[in-house]
């Protein structure tokens, strides 16, 4: 028997069966071989929401929840590094490289003025989210070529025009719903003052970015540009896995970043501390928390960290710079008061409930003048970064196949049609 290795008895049968261990998982298609009969399929794992199941072996983030860890390609976040380059091609680039890989996302800015129209056919009203779904999944008509997804130029090529475009893309939308003419990009600013500008220019003749505001957005980016297996990066790779092109597999990872579990839980924050109102009411707020009567304390506590998390102490502390240049935002006593008494309280502290990087960056955005309706967007931008990394790596790894789990079936045993109107097949 392999030392590293799971042996199972299966009580049914009284058989057992020698499983490999490998960086600590074992194949689950290793319990099919477990069955009472030759008729029997085998033994499944049931896993809701794959809380347990790794899908995929990747080399591009590291997350350890428990340490308060995350990392990308080996580098910690806390160094603020090329981070899209580093997760599209494994290794920090040269300054030359790096030369060349801002040149060509800047020379793919530009989108073609048929997009334009796509935006205009929405409503005043439109969320933004919904806009970006729409009109990234366009990109593959606009480029049909994306498809050859075994040809590794055009893999390039698409990955650096996702992550140029989506920024003017997402600045199209906010100046829709605000009723505003388009930006063209700027080349001769940074990507986070080129966003800046096409977001906020008026009618000055060229836009100069607050380099506070612009950094700040550098950090966010970062620190929000891949977070491992979450909903968006596995639909991602689920779509992926049908061999579709990659704007079709980013406007379904956006589609799952839209939903308020994910995307939205900075816009969350904001209408809480909304709906306590006062530093004085948070102590009754967080009590009724406590008793169950109203939501989740949102902001708090995180799927994967059981610390606090990485991502929210330098968020907290770029927030104390933006709120220099913008003025305060009226909520953030009430954040820090609610942050404060949820840190000294043993039902929190019990329950590991830390503040997560979503508590402070809704306070950030709201104080750069964004709609909440916003919020999921400027996630997208630097999320974009991950999901074309986790794109790229899903489509080259042998290992691979078109995603399909398993069910376990709980409806009606067969049972005979009878109703009046049903077609004849015999």
């Amino acid at each position: 028997m392999a030392p590293d290795s799971l042996l199972i008895t299966d009580n049914r049968t009284g058989k057992q069966y020698e499983l490999p261990i490998t960086d600590g998982s074992v194949p689950a298609i290793g319990l099919r071989q477990i069955r009472t009969s030759d008729d029997d399929f085998g033994l499944l794992s049931y896993d809701p929401s794959l809380s347990n199941t790794a899908t995929v072996r990747s080399s591009i983030t590291f997350i350890d929840g428990d340490r308060g860890i995350l990392e990308y390609r080996g580098y910690p976040i806390e160094q603020y590094l090329e981070v899209s380059y580093l997760l599209i091609n494994g290794e920090l680039p040269t300054k030359a490289q790096l030369e060349v890989w801002i040149e060509d996302i800047k020379f793919r800015t530009m989108v073609l003025e048929d997009l334009k129209k796509v935006m205009d056919a929405f409503r005043h009203d439109a969320h933004p989210m919904g806009m970006l779904v729409s009109a990234i999944g366009a990109l593959s008509t606009y480029y049909p070529e994306s498809k050859n997804i075994d040809d590794s130029v055009s893999r390039n090529i698409q990955t650096v025009r996702a992550i140029g475009k989506v920024a003017t893309i997402a600045s199209f939308c906010y100046r829709h719903i605000l009723g505003y003419p388009y930006n063209q990009p700027d080349n001769d600013l940074t990507y986070s003052g080129n966003l800046l500008n096409m977001l906020f220019r008026m009618v000055e003749p060229r836009y100069t970015p607050d380099p506070v505001i612009e950094r700040a957005l550098d950090v966010l980016f970062i620190l929000h540009a891949d977070h491992e297996q979450n909903a968006s990066a596995n639909t991602m790779r689920a779509i992926a896995s049908s061999q579709a092109d990659p704007f079709s597999s980013l406007a379904g990872a956006i589609g799952s970043l839209y939903g308020p579990l994910h995307g939205g839980a900075n816009e969350a924050v904001i209408r809480m501390l909304q709906e306590i109102g006062t530093v004085g009411e948070v102590p009754a707020f967080i009590n009724r928390v406590k008793r169950g009567e109203t939501g989740r304390l949102m902001g708090f506590g995180h799927r994967i960290y059981k610390n606090y998390d990485p991502r929210a102490r330098i968020v907290k502390n770029m927030a104390d710079q933006v709120f220099a240049v913008t003025g305060p935002n009226p909520l953030l006593d009430i954040a820090l008061e609610l942050e404060r008494i949820a840190l000294e309280d043993d039902y929190f502290i019990g329950r590991k409930l830390y503040p997560n990087v979503d508590f402070y960056s809704g306070l950030i955005y709201q104080a750069m003048g964004f709609p909440i309706e916003m919020f999921p967007v400027l996630f997208a931008i630097p999320r974009t970064a991950g999901w074309m990394a986790q794109w790229n790596e899903a489509v080259q790894d042998p290992e691979q196949r078109i995603v399909r789990p398993r069910q376990i079936y709980g409806g009606h045993p067969r049972r005979e049609y009878t109703g009046q109107t049903g077609i004849n097949l015999d």
